[in-house]
């Protein structure tokens, strides 16, 4: 048994809700709640120190603790809705998406879970795209599907439509914005329905929670993180498929355009990646040509939550310690072990004290670069 699963390195019911309470809390995002875990050695330890934690960071009042009877509410909303709760450490667990460093601890999954073992590649794109986007993210979709690859894609209008329906039948996985009982567009519930016997359907929002515009860029880099690369297909100069991209490029995975006409404004999105060396891509073979040496290498380990409840946290920041690192930090985001280094404190107080931190609300962490808010 490892860290209190089952032998089959699964979390049992009680633990699900508890994961589930965790990263429902105020200012408890997936990175946070991943400092919390190997702080406390587990997800109850992690909610019983939050009011604490919060306190000790300079917050007037504890977080928003969720209760367990919301928690217990949600999964069984998602049970009648045959939605499983994986948590990241669980062996059904996307492999690829575990390697994010924000990786949602538990993801809600409908349909065929197989989906989500095979090589998944994203394709995005404009949502008024052109008669000619829309054809050749068909073909692109249906020849990779051909080729073993499940489409990943956020079931938007335009081209993510296209490239989910030429890849009915070899399988795609649609990554929602909001959660499984609110499909955003609203007409694109019978698509959905469609994808679900070969493909899925995820989600790491709560069940009912309607889509707000800051939910997609959220849902982008799991659209990257599910996959091997992005392929892009139209996207003028500001648009969410040029955040896919970037989250793409920062997650360390291939990305991909289709080169477009210069007179046309949704091409300029697409042929500025290109300029910055993205993959050119007018036929299946590009972008086949470039996964396939990958798919033969074996994915990086991911930092894996306790094996075991730690022991209770040692050397805690003093008032000298906090204020050290509270001079150090700033709105300009600086490297973890930079603070390490400057404050000359020991790893273990600089994280419990950015852990206060974060718990407090006053944290901005991605990419293992932290900042004041």
């Amino acid at each position: 048994m490892a860290g209190g699963h089952n032998t089959e390195g699964r979390l049992t019911e009680t633990q699900k809700l508890d994961w589930l309470r965790l990263i429902r809390s105020e200012n408890v995002g997936p990175r946070t709640f991943r400092s919390l875990l190997n702080h406390y050695g587990g997800a109850r330890a992690a909610l019983a120190a939050l009011p604490e934690l919060a306190r000790r960071g300079g917050a007037q009042c504890g977080p928003r603790i969720c209760a367990t009877e919301d928690a217990e509410r949600e999964m069984a909303a998602a049970q009648e809705l045959g939605i499983t709760l994986i948590g990241w450490d669980e062996p059904d667990y996307p492999a690829r998406l575990r390697e994010i460093d924000d990786a949602p601890p538990l993801l809600a999954v409908r349909g065929n879970r197989a989906a989500l073992e095979r090589p998944m590649l994203a394709m995005v794109g404009s949502r008024n795209a052109s008669a000619a986007g829309m054809k050749f993210a068909e073909r692109l979709a249906r020849e990779l599907g051909e080729a073993s690859f499940v489409i990943v894609s956020g079931l938007a209008r335009g081209i993510d439509a296209s490239a989910h329906r030429a890849s009915l039948a070899t399988g795609t996985v649609a990554v929602l914005a909001g959660g499984h009982a609110r499909i955003y567009p609203a007409e694109h519930v019978g698509l959905l329905d469609a994808i679900l016997p070969e493909g899925a359907a995820v989600s790491e929002m709560p069940t009912a929670w309607e889509p707000r515009s800051r939910d997609f860029p959220r849902r982008n880099r799991l659209i990257s993180g599910l996959s091997l690369g992005v392929v892009v297909v139209e996207a003028a100069l500001r648009s969410g498929s040029l955040i896919t991209a970037r989250l793409a490029a920062e997650q360390g995975r291939e990305v991909f355009a289709v080169p477009g006409s210069p007179l046309d404004p949704r091409a300029e999105g697409t042929n500025g990646l290109l300029k910055q060396g993205a993959t050119p891509v007018t036929e299946a073979n590009d972008v086949i040509a470039v996964l396939q040496p990958i798919l033969g290498r074996p994915l990086p380990m991911a930092e894996a939550a306790p094996a075991a409840p730690a022991p209770p946290p040692s050397g805690e920041p003093d008032d000298a310690a906090r204020s050290r690192i509270m001079g150090l930090l700033g709105p300009t985001a600086v490297a973890i072990d930079d603070l390490i280094r400057l404050s000359g404190l020991s790893p273990a107080i600089v994280r419990t004290a950015l852990l206060e931190l974060d718990v407090a609300g006053r944290l901005d962490r991605r990419q293992g670069l932290v900042a004041l808010v």
